[in-house]
């Protein structure tokens, strides 16, 4: 099956990336948000991003028009008809997934491949909220979605082969590396970066050095390109806690136990860049 036409379930920074990249390499995309303003910040985001590579001459103006011309912005989940894909970029709430996949199920064609950017929840899961286990699996996307160059394919319990071959062959059409990870708790890269994280935290609420130090010390003498305490503000203090909650209730070990100080920055509303305070203020 060719690939052509695609649906995005959620406009948000994921969503909204995932929208822009499938639309640059030629696909027809619809993607709904749960109400017209958020759509509208939404497509206004992905229009203000192409407009500034404009500006940066690394795409012509011609190539920003039919980008945005063939993204088509809905609120209803019925929209998705058409598509051959849908990949579903909504909260990370488990609850909240089930009902978009078991919407999902019964208002796109037969052919269609259900996939979820989830970064950690089961797609075992979310595939048993469907009549067609094998056409789910993970396509995980990372922020920003159109200059970072991996997806995580992960593969479900029953996800069949010929599912894994379409969608190899379409995350690559992005121009993306493809991982595959069979269905475990945070998959590759968050069953390796989250204990990483969260012993950067345990340093800060120890004393034992400071963000700016920690920071400086894994970029400058291990060669990374950001700092734990950066990339914990960047990815989302409080996305982070939910991805540590969710790996530690699977594996029930101390090296996905949140520090006390995750939950108490969370609980008061310092969530990193998006909330203007963090490790960083911003």
């Amino acid at each position: 099956m060719k690939i052509k036409t695609v649906g995005v379930v959620g406009c948000g920074l994921m969503g909204g990336g995932i929208a822009q990249v499938v639309a640059q390499a030629g696909c027809e995309t619809i993607v709904r948000e749960a109400s017209e303003e958020l759509l509208a910040k939404g497509l206004g985001r992905i229009e203000k991003i192409l407009a500034g590579a404009v500006a940066k001459g690394e795409i012509e103006e011609d190539d920003m028009r039919a980008t945005l011309g063939r993204i088509k912005g809905t609120t209803d989940l019925a929209e998705m008809h058409p598509c051959d894909i849908v990949i579903e970029a909504v909260t990370e709430n488990p609850e909240v997934k089930r009902q978009v996949f078991s919407t999902l199920d019964t208002v796109t064609s037969d052919h269609a491949i259900l996939a979820s950017n989830t970064s950690s929840i089961s797609i075992t899961e979310l595939a048993g909220a469907t009549s067609r286990p094998g056409q789910v699996l993970g396509l995980h996307f990372f922020n920003p979605v159109p200059i970072m160059s991996l997806i995580e394919m992960v593969i479900g319990l029953d996800t069949h082969d010929d599912t894994v071959a379409v969608a190899r062959k379409f995350g690559e059409s992005l121009g993306k590396k493809v991982i595959v990870a069979k269905d475990t708790p945070g998959f590759i890269v968050n069953y390796l970066l989250i204990p990483y994280l969260l012993d950067a935290i345990r340093l800060v609420e120890s004393e034992t050095a400071t963000p700016e130090d920690i920071d400086a010390g894994m970029v400058l003498g291990c060669s990374h390109p950001m700092g734990p305490l950066k990339l914990l503000d960047f990815i989302g203090l409080d996305t982070t806690l939910f991805i540590a909650d969710v790996l530690y209730d699977a594996f029930r070990t101390d090296r996905y136990a949140a520090p006390p100080l995750l939950r108490k920055m969370v609980a008061a509303g310092h969530h990193g860049r998006k909330s203007g305070r963090g490790f960083y203020a911003y």
